[in-house]
């Protein structure tokens, strides 16, 4: 995905974020990414504990201020100030940029983004004759049949899944791509739906007057692409059905490979994020000769491999902060 598209994304949720209320949490949560066969076996054989076992994240907010704890690193946002602190805990150093920096360097790469896209060789036409591939983006949620404790918490699965495939063909006919995602729900949790509104409040402060340059991009997307529009209205949709808070994530990629082309590897799923998974997708079945079982439902069907899996769980959840939790870590110096 481009700078471009990311910064429209955050800010068109920006516009959703609710008014800024009290804050005041800590939380812990556990992130892993898992990738399967080859790969899967050099991340956990070089990567370390954290690769193994995932990384762990403690977050705390009080008022105007939240730090984000990872490892040896840390972030402090102030709000109040519009600064953003980057710790470096093992180097007892940490270093200062402003909102107005920041949002200087989105404007700087947005426009190189741009300048790039306007230097850069347009896409061979195809075969005269040949026809234009065109995707389709199909969006589902339905209740899952798990039930779990997250957090000393009760949760009900939910799975979403998005499905990119060629236009007006099956994902079995001619291949593509699967997100599926587990969503363990909790009823909604107040201490995390503060989290949820400092981060909206900050992502609004700071991209907040890139707006209007954002808007006109977003109109001339859907010009060029229609489908796009649709998916989004989908996936507006589906996403009605989900009510409450998760606790844990399970997100599974995982590549379809139309018949007849496995053994020759010749696959072409998506473009984008698509082309980079697919080609994940053939390293793993080249390098792989016992794939472990794959966790997603949708990996189970024929022709189809799981390519990785990002967890992400909530551990622990107290509804309050103090001022030290939030605080500039002692004995640390300004690089």
């Amino acid at each position: 995905m481009s700078t471009r598209a990311i910064a429209l994304a955050t800010l068109g949720l920006t516009l959703l974020a609710p008014a800024f209320a009290r804050a005041d949490v800590k939380t812990q949560e556990r992130t892993q990414v898992r990738f399967e066969g080859a790969i899967g076996k050099m991340v956990n054989m070089f990567g370390g504990r954290g690769a193994r076992e995932g990384i762990t994240t403690t977050v705390s907010l009080k008022g105007q201020r939240m730090l984000s704890v990872t490892g040896d690193t840390g972030e402090l946002i102030d709000l109040a100030e519009e600064k953003v602190y980057a710790l470096d805990l093992k180097g007892k150093t940490y270093s200062v940029m402003t909102f107005a920096e920041m949002r200087k360097r989105m404007e700087e790469a947005m426009a190189k983004a741009k300048q790039d896209a306007a230097a850069a060789k347009p896409e061979p036409e195809p075969e005269k004759g040949a026809p234009k591939k065109e995707y389709e983006v199909d969006f589902a949620i339905t209740a899952g049949p798990g039930a779990k404790a997250v957090a000393g918490t009760d949760t009900k699965e939910q799975i979403a899944t998005i499905t990119v495939r060629e236009k007006g063909k099956t994902l079995e006919a001619a291949g593509g791509l699967v997100l599926e995602t587990h969503l363990w729900m909790a009823p909604k949790v107040p201490a995390l739906q503060e989290l949820s509104d400092f981060r909206m409040k900050y992502a609004q402060k700071v991209y907040g007057p890139m707006m209007a340059q954002a808007a006109p991009n977003m109109t001339q997307a859907m010009a060029m692409y229609p489908q796009m529009k649709d998916a989004m209205e989908k996936f507006a949709d589906e996403a009605k059905k989900l009510n409450g808070t998760p606790l844990l994530t399970e997100m599974v990629f995982i590549a379809a490979v139309p018949p007849g082309s496995q053994s020759e590897q010749k696959a072409e799923p998506a473009p984008g994020l698509g082309g980079l998974l697919g080609g994940l997708g053939r390293f793993r079945k080249k390098g792989n000769d016992a794939p472990a079982p794959a966790p997603a439902a949708a990996a189970q069907a024929p022709g189809r491999s799981t390519i990785l899996t990002t967890t992400t769980e909530t551990l622990q959840i107290t509804p309050s902060a103090t001022d030290a939790d939030v605080a500039l870590p002692a004995g640390l110096k300004l690089k």
